[in-house]
């Protein structure tokens, strides 16, 4: 896929994008260490970042839609890129500045997902999105992987405001690679009814595909309940049960080595039964609580991750391949963007709500109800017609 001048162009921005999305909170954590940002108003720029993208991910699924999906990327890409100096000119200085570019960084990360999956489909044919999905997930987890230490070695030499300087840099390449997008954008000059009507439309669109409704509920509830058990679980337990963070840390690069597995697997495996297989993979998810229910060897725990991530990727991989593939086109970045405000959007609820959960009624229970829900879940799912093979629309 890489050999593809087109699709290297895309890889290469969001490679850039996802690099730049992950790095604001770990640079900012290193400005805690500093002493020029504190805790409290770590937490409030990262809430305010938060607020920024999940109000622009269905604005930036309706525009991406009206307009050019690589106008859309280029302008989002650089709404990040001028916000992320202003977070440097605030650091030590003004909290409410970094709140406010923290924002609008925010909302150029929401506003360039939909757009870049709708690039996608149109950079790529049909036989090879599977691939090109393989490749763009392969791309995020090595960076998540490799990143933490060249981000550590960087910080030798550059405090925070020069990393988020660098951060910045990334978003413009992230503007500037993806290359033209094809002809599914001739009729974006049409009258459009307005921003409501066409987002309505993009949830009509949705709505026709049974089988995506049951997959992104089941996506929606697995993240909200077992990623974010795991989230607030894993730290305490690698503390309170094995005695050091070696499990937390163990645990964390496990699922990534586990998701770039799956993605390699995905990336020539094309089961028949293609949406079965991809929700038995979401719900191999339950392994992560369970492991920390139960009173396990350290390296149960880490094997439980690894699994984890193969199967998340077993999921992902053949789910934007399938949106790809049967969404209309010129509906496709407002259903993309429907997909990521709920999926990842409830996200933070569920993790506002674990750990008082926790404190109400004890970790055990709280870990075996998520397990049941990520089990259960993609079970029911796999009961809706259409998920045979991720395909197929409602009769009208």
């Amino acid at each position: 896929m890489l050999r593809d001048v087109a699709f290297l162009r895309l890889w290469s921005g969001n490679t850039a994008s996802g690099l730049a999305t992950w790095a604001l909170p770990f640079v900012l954590g290193l400005a805690v260490l500093e002493r020029s940002l504190s805790p409290s108003a770590l937490g409030l720029v990262l809430a305010a970042r938060t607020v920024g993208f999940l109000a622009a991910v269905p604005v930036g699924g309706v525009l991406a839609d009206r307009r050019s999906r690589r106008e859309m990327v280029r302008w989002a890409g650089a709404s990040a890129a001028v916000a992320t100096p202003l977070i440097a000119l605030g650091l030590g200085r003004s909290v409410p500045l970094m709140a406010v570019a923290a924002a609008l960084a925010g909302a150029g990360q929401g506003a360039c997902r939909p757009a870049f999956q709708a690039l996608t489909a149109e950079v790529v044919e049909a036989a090879r999105r599977q691939r090109a999905n393989a490749a763009m997930t392969l791309a995020v987890r090595v960076t998540t992987l490799v990143a933490p230490a060249m981000a550590a070695l960087l910080a030798v030499v550059l405090d925070a405001r020069g990393l988020l300087l660098g951060i910045a840099l990334l978003w413009v390449v992230a503007a500037l690679a993806p290359p033209p997008g094809g002809p599914a954008q001739a009729a974006a000059g049409r009258s459009r009814p307005g921003f409501p009507a066409e987002f309505a439309e993009g949830v009509a669109e949705a709505r026709r595909h049974t089988w995506f409704l049951a997959g992104l509920a089941a996506l929606t509830a697995v993240i909200a309940t077992g990623y974010s058990a795991t989230a607030v679980a894993l730290p305490l337990v690698s503390r309170d049960r094995y005695g050091s963070e070696a499990v937390l840390a163990g645990a964390a690069t496990a699922y990534i080595a586990g998701a770039l597995i799956g993605a390699l697997l995905i990336a020539r495996w094309r089961p028949r039964a293609q949406g079965w297989n991809a929700l038995a993979g979401l719900a191999l998810y339950a392994l992560a609580p369970l492991s920390l229910l139960l009173p396990v060897h350290p390296w149960v725990v880490i094997a439980a991750y690894v699994v984890t991530g193969i199967g998340i990727e077993l999921f992902n991989v053949p789910w934007f391949t399938a949106t790809q593939r049967e969404i209309e086109p010129g509906k496709l970045a407002r259903v993309s963007s429907l997909d990521f405000l709920l999926s990842y959007g409830l996200a933070p609820l569920g993790l506002a709500l674990i750990a008082p959960a926790m404190d109400a009624f004890g970790p055990e229970p709280v870990l075996g109800a998520c397990a049941a829900v990520c089990l259960l879940a993609p079970a029911a799912a796999a009961l809706v017609p259409g998920t045979r093979r991720f395909s197929g629309t409602r009769p009208e």
